[in-house]
């Protein structure tokens, strides 16, 4: 049975981690060093956390599941005394992109993530509807990258994404570089500011007289037949207004030069303030 360590076991992430492992043929030793986390893991989880050297002595994979700010901390402390062949499983391309891991050539470092359940499914369940994170009910894709290590290492490192993130529909391998395109520039730079200016724009015509359920139902219904077109869900076309409002509104919105958020130098940029 392969022994998991991981780190970081009561908090948000980690009791996701926590409770899709414990339905798994992993052998798992949990980590946390919080009281309020330990607590969180009893309750939620039905386990108890032990020290980071018990976790660690004989683990196969290592998986972090801690805050990006402090996993070159973290790694720091615990790399240095991994057996050679070791696994360590960051959760996100931030802090591995940023090049806080401790450098060791004979350890595996394996950065996996989550697409999070899609807008557009054919979840069937209240439960898969309901759950926007993913991780419980509803089925997501992952992104998995092979930072360091031998190859046969990467069906481990997805097999270990699978479970933690289950139930998983698609699995995609990047590189450390396209993760840390997808996120934070394509997820969050992009998407979550636009979406910040959507809800903006709709508090400002609820400010002008437009009731708030009005607003929020036209505009989620919009986004829904205007993003099944634009992303390919459905085959459609948009009419003559729309597109001459596209047309005169994306100027007024963005700035010529506003792929240039998702240039190298800003992606680095963007990783090291989160860092």
């Amino acid at each position: 049975m392969t022994a998991v360590a991981l780190f970081g076991a009561g908090g948000k992430m980690g009791v996701r981690l926590a409770q899709n492992l414990k339905k798994s043929d992993y052998e798992v030793r949990h980590v946390e060093v919080s009281d309020a986390g330990k607590a969180r893991l009893a309750d939620e989880v039905g386990v108890e956390a032990v020290a980071p050297e018990a976790a660690l002595h004989g683990a196969e994979i290592v998986i972090l599941a801690v805050p990006d700010t402090v996993i070159g901390q973290v790694a720091r402390k615990i790399v240095p005394d991994l057996a050679p062949g070791t696994m360590v499983v960051v959760l996100d391309a931030a802090a591995p992109f940023a090049g806080h891991l401790p450098e060791r050539e004979d350890i595996t470092y394996f950065v996996t993530h989550p697409c999070h359940p899609p807008i557009f499914n054919d979840e069937s369940t209240e439960a898969g509807r309901k759950d926007h994170f993913g991780g419980i009910a509803a089925q997501q894709g992952i992104v998995n990258a092979l930072m360091q290590g031998p190859e046969e290492h990467y069906a481990m490192g997805e097999a270990v994404a699978k479970v933690i993130y289950a139930p998983v529909a698609r699995s995609y391998r990047v590189t450390v570089d396209q993760m840390a395109l997808l996120e934070p520039g394509l997820s969050e730079t992009v998407c979550a500011s636009l979406l910040v200016v959507m809800r903006e724009a709709m508090d400002e015509v609820v400010a002008r007289g437009v009731s708030y359920d009005c607003a929020r139902d036209f505009l989620l219904g919009h986004m829904n037949i205007l993003g099944a077109v634009i992303f390919d869900e459905i085959e459609g076309q948009f009419s003559d207004a729309c597109n001459k409002a596209i047309e005169f509104g994306k100027p007024a919105l963005m700035r010529e030069d506003w792929k240039s958020v998702l240039e190298p130098a800003e992606i680095s940029a963007s990783i090291q303030r989160i860092t």
